[in-house]
């Protein structure tokens, strides 16, 4: 027996879909990113990944200066044919217009984080983050449960502008306490606490 489809889902333009086709397409599954002109359906988050996006969101929010924004799960339009949807992202405030607005461009983010995913590692290892880089986020942060514990492990890096490529600065377990985009204190044991 075989399970037929309950929805039909698009037909990719030969050349691939852009932003425009991303911010436009009705009946697209939440979250739904842009990579390489492909659209990528995100699968259901674990708890930990929830929890995370969670505590880092509100330590960011507690210290943010007046001339950043915190937001998450928004998408971050790269270029034409890239648009990822970062789990957080620090924004320059000039850059939100409104409540309605639907998306960000990388130049105006100064931190990506994303929280590892069985089904987004690659990604996130990978592909994400030399995007990123590429287009000239100066920081970004990768979140991955720790096997023996299951508590958050959070590498940041930083970007060398010279060769358009992350460096790593640190790999936080118990507390995540950085001078850079800004003065940040977060106590990552607290997730047991949520």
């Amino acid at each position: 027996m075989t399970a037929e489809p309950a929805h039909a889902w698009p037909v990719p333009p030969q050349d691939g879909y852009t932003v425009d086709d991303l911010l436009t397409l009705p009946d697209l599954p939440p979250h739904t990113e842009l990579i390489d002109g492909s659209l990528i359906f995100v699968s259901p988050q674990r708890d930990f990944h929830t929890l995370v996006m969670y505590l880092l969101e509100r330590g960011l929010r507690a210290t943010v200066p007046a001339e950043l924004r915190v937001r998450r799960e928004m998408t971050m339009v790269i270029d034409k044919r890239n648009g990822p949807e970062p789990d957080i992202i620090i924004l320059r405030a000039a850059a939100v217009h409104g409540r309605t607005q639907t998306y960000y461009q990388a130049r105006d983010v100064l931190l990506a984080v994303e929280v590892v995913s069985p089904s987004s590692e690659a990604r996130d290892y990978d592909t994400k983050p030399h995007k990123y880089a590429t287009a000239g986020i100066p920081h970004f942060w990768r979140v991955d449960m720790a096997t023996d514990d299951e508590q958050p492990v959070v590498q940041v890096f930083e970007l060398d502008k010279e060769t358009h490529s992350y460096i790593p600065t640190g790999t936080y377990r118990d507390r995540l306490k950085v001078s850079v985009p800004f003065e940040i204190d977060i106590d990552l044991t607290e997730i047991d606490k949520l």
